[in-house]
């Protein structure tokens, strides 16, 4: 087979750090030249271990922006490094790359593939926003030759609401999780405590305030700490306010421990991890936890539902549900030792059957080979 010149795009070079080397180690063992762009931010040390990878900076991609003259900008930074570089495809993840990349790529006759990795602020929340942004999904996504979703809840949504089409589209469960990285060496839990721990940005729609409100209404206990993990995203509208941080962490079974690049750590310091969140694409904090043989309590809602088999490997909790993720809390302190033995290695084998992030490449590998095969 010829060798391909594929271009991956990301809103940030963090996200092609975090969720895309999977893919980039794939293509590049398949034979395959790799272009990324993104716009350069601390996480371009990635290179210095993939040297193959040719890295280039996107400098008006502003994932925040709602200023159409800066969209219009980056729709044509896109046409001139297209028509410089010359893929056979490209591959777009998250939503200005998904549109804009593909307005350009068709405008070029470039095949090109969108990931929709989750709904984001500007899908969840209803308002002008919302509805620009299904509009410009509308007109971008049948130029596409396929249309990834990292759910099924979200493949159904786009094509219930006409965005897409069922014969375009397909979904592939997330980015998928490194098991080896992420796996059960050692314990670092205390014996005598039950740490919940919330991994994740500090935003509204992640369900911290929920957190912290089912940590409130656990009878209060010397033996069980709610962590916090997690950095505050300014740039976000659902970032939560300094002044409930604050308030919050002023409860002494409630600690904050900030941001870090070092999730392990609090992973296997933890009993259990807790994502109460409104929406995910898969979410990767929870993979990540079962991959290390820890406990999981997340919402019954697109995305999150994926990951639990509910009372095997974690707990699932309705949306916006204080009091109900509070009775989920209280049911695994309820179990004894065993029991929470068994339900972590429980999400270790779901992971690696599922979750694998060689398993998520090859399938994806799969998909982009059809599309620049020609084929559906």
């Amino acid at each position: 087979m010829k060798a391909k010149r594929i271009i991956i795009v990301a809103n940030t070079t963090w996200n092609i750090y975090n969720f895309r080397l999977n893919i980039i180690r794939k293509l590049i063992d398949e034979g395959h030249e790799v272009i990324v762009m993104a716009p350069v931010d601390k996480f371009i040390f990635y290179t210095e271990t993939l040297p193959q990878v040719q890295h280039i900076p996107i400098r008006h991609l502003y994932r925040d922006s709602v200023n159409p003259f800066q969209d219009i900008r980056l729709f044509l930074e896109f046409v001139n490094l297209y028509k410089h570089y010359k893929p056979d495809l490209v591959l777009h993840y998250t939503v200005k790359p998904n549109i804009f990349g593909g307005f350009a790529a068709r405008l070029l006759g470039i095949p090109s593939v969108a990931v929709v990795t989750g709904l984001g602020y500007s899908l969840i929340h209803e308002g002008w926003i919302n509805r620009i942004t299904r509009m410009l999904y509308k007109f971008s996504l049948p130029y596409h030759r396929k249309v990834i979703f990292e759910n099924i809840d979200d493949k159904k949504l786009f094509e219930d609401e006409g965005l897409t089409l069922s014969s375009r589209s397909m979904s592939i469960k997330g980015c998928g999780v490194d098991t080896t990285a992420f796996s059960p060496n050692g314990d670092g839990r205390k014996e005598g405590l039950i740490i919940f721990t919330f991994i994740g940005r500090l935003l509204y729609d992640k369900g911290v305030k929920e957190f912290i409100e089912a940590a409130q209404l656990i009878k209060s206990n010397d033996h069980i700490r709610f962590w916090l993990v997690g950095e505050i995203d300014k740039e976000n509208p659902s970032s939560i306010r300094n002044d409930d941080l604050m308030r919050w962490i002023r409860d002494p079974k409630i600690q904050y421990h900030g941001a870090t690049d070092h999730i392990r750590k609090f992973i296997e310091q933890s009993d259990c991890i807790v994502l109460p969140s409104y929406r995910e694409g898969m979410p990767r904090v929870i993979m990540e936890a079962m991959s290390m043989e820890r406990p999981v309590i997340t919402t019954d809602t697109a995305g999150c539902r994926e990951t639990v088999d509910e009372n095997i490997n974690g707990y699932l909790v309705p949306v916006k549900n204080s009091k109900a993720l509070a009775g989920a809390m209280n049911k695994f302190i309820a179990l004894d030792t065993e029991a929470r033995i068994k339900m972590g290695k429980a999400g270790r084998i779901k992971v690696m059957n599922e979750f694998d992030d060689r398993l998520i490449a090859n399938h994806l590998y799969e998909a982009l080979q059809n599309c620049w095969n020609g084929k559906k």
